[in-house]
């Protein structure tokens, strides 16, 4: 618990309004898009990079760690607090400071939800590439933290592509800024990288220069229903062997089919094995061509259906069924374990095939969505919390989803993070010398450990 004197300085720097001591208060910061919980003795919300500031210091003299959270959606238990922390809140730095058309650049704060950051920049012909599918809730702060995809990474790269510069309060309260305005590199070591994907544990991020881009001049939506979820992985390699590059090629199975159409109902057959949901972009004058090859690379893969979405009504009620997949398996198990793995994109029907085989040979009921371009799969462990048999089950078929992924040359996560759920996992992927580098980074920006302890590495 924090003592009165400490509540007093903390509303003293952020404001009576921005902290948060009570019981009921501190519960909605507890948790976040995992099954792990955690509780903070408090919450504060800056709305400057000075507040921050003050706040690092102040709590590094009290002895308090410090917990960088976004939206809550974090999928690896990133910002889950430990003992003896304060939640930073940066909900609350939400300004959208610039955008620059003339030079592609947007500045905003790291509270900024990305889904408000794409409607200011349509309403100027641009936006930005990585909008993962919590894009209507997750932050550009968080976004950054996880290095997050999204279903356009396949053509258009995830948030590391588009990071150009930041400003940062490293955990002495000291502040830097890294890179800049321009798409040039600059010299010396590349901050700007190290600290996108490093999931909060370096610092705090309180200003970011990314990059945007003209929207396309066109673009067209494909929706390809298969018998045999075999047949569309397939399909997947395939489009990749041909040299297409869609926009997206995202990937959902059966189970997610009929989720989502209860919620959703964009028409998707229910009957149907898997779906490909295929999108390009691009001058009108390419488009034909580029959809009828597509489609005849569906046709050969057995698809019992390939069609066009013909209107903007049609294009949004299929992009709903993609982007409410995770919540929509509520509906069958109460609840889920949402796994993210990658492998290379010729790889890919074999990784369906390791899926499938871990369903069976552990029991449990899993489905699949993916972002297939790019080899990032999604299996979804469907379960009941409450049973604890069954979570030890989902585990063990979490870690073997992981040694599978590795095993066809991919990685244990593609965009959602280590955080501590696979923080355990980890040195299987690399090496002790490369485990003690990934120490040594952090002991450099953290000697004391007091920012996200306990995440990614072991100190």
């Amino acid at each position: 618990m924090l003592s009165q004197t400490v509540i007093n300085r903390l509303k003293e720097i952020v404001g009576e309004k921005n902290v948060v001591t009570d019981k009921t208060g501190l519960f909605s910061y507890s948790y976040d898009g995992t099954l792990l919980s955690g509780e903070p003795l408090g919450v504060v919300s800056p709305q400057t990079t000075e507040q921050v500031v003050e706040l690092v210091k102040y709590l590094n003299e009290q002895n308090i760690k410090l917990i960088p959270r976004g939206a809550g959606t974090n999928e690896s238990g990133g910002s889950i607090p430990v003992e003896n922390s304060v939640v930073v809140n940066f909900a609350r730095m939400n300004k959208i400071i610039e955008i620059d058309t003339e030079n592609f650049v947007a500045v905003v704060q790291p509270g900024v939800i990305n889904f408000d950051l794409q409607l200011e920049l349509e309403k100027k012909g641009f936006y930005y590439p990585p909008d993962p599918s919590s894009y209507k809730a997750s932050t550009l702060g968080g976004n950054l933290a996880e290095c997050s995809g999204g279903p356009k990474c396949f053509k258009y790269g995830v948030t590391r592509d588009y990071i150009l510069g930041i400003e940062v309060v490293l955990p002495n309260g000291k502040v830097i800024n890294t890179g800049g305005r321009n798409f040039k590199s600059e010299p010396g070591y590349d901050l700007t990288r190290i600290f996108c994907g490093s999931e909060g544990i370096l610092g705090f991020v309180t200003k970011i220069i990314v990059r945007v881009i003209p929207k396309p001049i066109t673009t067209r939506t494909m929706l390809a229903t298969y018998e045999k979820v075999e047949d569309a992985s397939q399909t997947v390699a395939d489009i990749v062997a041909a040299g297409i590059i869609p926009t997206t090629l995202e990937f959902m199975d059966h189970l997610l089919i009929n989720t989502t159409e209860d919620f959703s109902h964009a028409g998707l057959d229910r009957d149907a094995g898997a779906v490909l949901i295929i999108e390009i972009d691009g001058y009108p004058e390419d488009m034909d061509e580029q959809v009828e090859m597509i489609g005849e690379i569906t046709k050969k893969a057995n698809a019992r259906e390939f069609r066009v979405a013909q209107t903007a009504a049609e294009v949004n009620q299929i992009w709903t069924s993609r982007r409410c997949a995770f919540g929509s398996v509520s509906r069958v198990r109460p609840s889920y374990g949402v796994n993210d793995i990658t492998v290379p994109r010729s790889n890919f029907p074999q990784a369906i095939e390791g899926i499938l085989k871990v369903a069976k040979d552990f029991g449990v009921t899993i489905g699949v969505v993916a972002h297939a371009g790019d080899g990032n799969l999604h299996p979804l462990i469907l379960f009941d919390q409450r049973n604890k048999e069954e979570v030890e089950t989902v585990h063990a078929a979490e870690q073997a989803l992981c040694k599978m992924a590795l095993g066809l040359g991919g990685t244990i996560s593609g965009e959602h993070g280590i955080g501590l759920v696979k923080k355990k996992y980890l040195d299987s992927e690399f090496t002790p010398a490369a485990m003690e580098a990934f120490r040594r980074i952090k002991k450099t920006f953290d000697p004391q450990n007091r920012v996200n302890p306990g995440k990614i590495v072991n100190m």
